[in-house]
């Protein structure tokens, strides 16, 4: 989620959550990370999501937040453990930086010989570590947002040559979502509507929730709603979202 004031994805997690291990088979852990200002609220539980009490937290706890990244894992390089649980947590430039994602990357072996090391043992952490590596190779200090998805449009193909790569990243100002297979959005604005879960027996009213001002972007791999318009990603399409629009 990507927004332009702090909102709580307590509806959206209440059925994204079902997708780990319920009505999806992607059962081998879970995670979710919030940025608070220049901090990062990070939960993470190598159990089924649909059975944590962690992720029962978080459905009754409206944490806000102006970005969030959630993920459900099905593993398929690296056990089931805790460090190999998405979303993950780099710095750089004095940011924090999360990471989720979503596929298989066969024979992917970087070359890391900087700050950047993976923890645990998945694909996925590895090519997190060498987007950071070469990001700050790239740029002495943060730059502009567009220049960072200038940069980051050079980096994936690297990456997504060997194989599925669809991720979310954020430092707290923006959100990059690639997609290699399946990614799609929503942007909910003035006038808002009600909204039913896919997942889940659960509707809202949003214009109960919010205000005129209000924008919030959703990226998921399949809509998490069934009665709003998801438009879908284009296959190798990198997009960025601030303050709950698309800017490419």
């Amino acid at each position: 989620m990507n927004c332009n004031t702090p909102t709580d994805v307590t509806f959206s997690f209440a059925g994204f959550a079902q997708r780990g291990g319920r009505t999806d088979h992607h059962a081998d852990g879970w995670g979710i990370a919030f940025f608070e200002e220049r901090g990062v609220r990070l939960f993470v539980d190598p159990t089924a999501a649909s059975a944590s009490p962690v992720a029962d937290l978080i459905r009754r706890y409206p944490i806000q937040s102006k970005n969030v990244i959630s993920h459900i894992r099905k593993a398929t390089v690296g056990e089931v453990r805790l460090e190999n649980c998405h979303p993950f947590v780099r710095e750089l430039w004095g940011r924090y930086w999360v990471f989720a994602h979503n596929g298989d990357l066969k024979d992917y072996a970087p070359r890391l010989h900087g700050q950047f090391r993976p923890v645990g043992s998945t694909d996925s952490e590895q090519a997190f570590c060498w987007l950071m590596q070469e990001l700050a190779k790239a740029h002495a200090s943060v730059p502009p947002v567009e220049e960072l998805t200038r940069t980051l449009a050079e980096l994936v193909p690297q990456v997504a040559r060997f194989g599925t790569f669809n991720f979310l990243l954020s430092n707290g100002e923006a959100l990059w979502a690639h997609a290699s297979t399946h990614l799609c959005y929503i942007l909910r604005q003035h006038p808002f509507a009600t909204a039913k879960l896919s997942d889940e027996d659960l509707s809202v009213n949003f214009a109960e929730h919010t205000t005129p001002n209000d924008r919030v972007a959703l990226v998921a791999t399949a809509p998490l709603t069934c009665d709003e318009v998801w438009t879908p990603f284009v296959p190798g399409e990198l997009k960025v979202f601030v303050n709950g629009l698309t800017l490419s």
